[in-house]
């Protein structure tokens, strides 16, 4: 954990809703002048698109678990490595997976080269000077056999809707994003199971702070419903790991004025409606990078 150099980390898994932390960190920064380094999860996946396809058939016909959620499919020793690099001294390597056409097109006009969607841009090193590194992706808090990225980061947030619901936005982005058929879709959710309760689950209970959406209509067979849940039709239980309220200075009581219709629901959480959560995150949040690049200018 650094002071000098901070470090920030949003995890969560495909279609938890990361984004939306994102965006409410966007803001923070934007608002208050700080300079991110962002480093996106995909990143440290270990193969690209097409060597993924390959490795995950081979896998397959051995009758071996495999996917984007364990370690045989990241470089988590790197991304230790660029936490515990950028926290003592602000710097490190970082480099970026293509998506798409568009974001292939913006990387070959930067760098000069002639990628395609599913490679990954050469590692270039992080710009000088930023306030903060922040990462969002699925690994942010995840510790194993030779690596604990958990131990590197100064914040450590959790994104993780209520099993269901986050089904149900995954078979509607890759549907809709991808043209998976439900059927494909399903078949990748039992194949990740495995990876998700031995690698996924267990980063939130290393979190400070998570953020669990849970949907207030009937999401009882997520292969079915036809529409995502509304933020209104929702409730966010934003739960503080034992000693985070106490190390951030978090007053329940402040939040609970604040934020009109929230309540605690146990004594290291409140509730407040879906369709405030992007408030409460930026009213959460901000004080807590405040103190962060305080502390960061008082040890400069």
């Amino acid at each position: 954990m650094s002071k000098r150099h901070p470090v920030v980390a949003v995890t969560g898994s495909s279609g938890a809703g990361t984004s939306t932390v994102k965006r409410a960190f966007e803001h923070i920064f934007s608002r208050e002048k700080i300079t991110p380094a962002v480093v996106e999860g995909d990143s440290y996946h270990r193969f690209e698109r097409m060597a993924m396809k390959e490795a995950m058939a081979d896998a397959l016909a051995k009758g071996e678990n495999f996917s984007h959620f364990g370690p045989e499919a990241n470089l988590f020793d790197k991304l230790e490595e660029l936490f515990r690099t950028y926290g003592q001294t602000g710097g490190g390597k970082k480099r970026y997976y293509l998506h798409s056409t568009e974001e292939a097109a913006e990387h070959n006009s930067r760098l000069g080269t002639k990628l395609d969607p599913g490679q990954f841009t050469p590692w270039e090193e992080i710009p000088t000077k930023t306030d903060v590194l922040f990462y969002e992706g699925l690994h942010g808090g995840v510790v194993g056999d030779g690596y604990d990225v958990a131990a590197c980061a100064d914040l450590l947030v959790g994104v993780v809707p209520i099993t269901n619901l986050e089904w149900i936005q995954k078979i509607h982005r890759d549907n809709a994003e991808r043209g998976y058929s439900a059927e494909a879709i399903v078949d990748t959710i039992l194949r990740r199971m495995p990876d998700y309760i031995n690698h996924i689950c267990p980063q939130f209970s290393r979190t400070d702070i998570n953020f669990q959406r849970v949907p207030t209509v009937d999401t009882s067979n997520p292969f079915i419903c036809r529409n995502i849940p509304t933020p209104d039709e929702s409730f966010v239980i934003i739960h503080f790991r034992k000693g985070a309220r106490e190390k951030w200075g978090i007053d329940f009581g402040d939040l609970l004025n604040m934020i009109n219709d929230s309540f605690m629901s146990s004594p290291t959480s409140i509730v407040v409606n879906g369709g405030k959560m992007g408030f409460a995150m930026e009213l959460i949040l901000t004080p807590i990078i405040h103190r962060l690049i305080e502390d960061k200018h008082k040890l400069s």
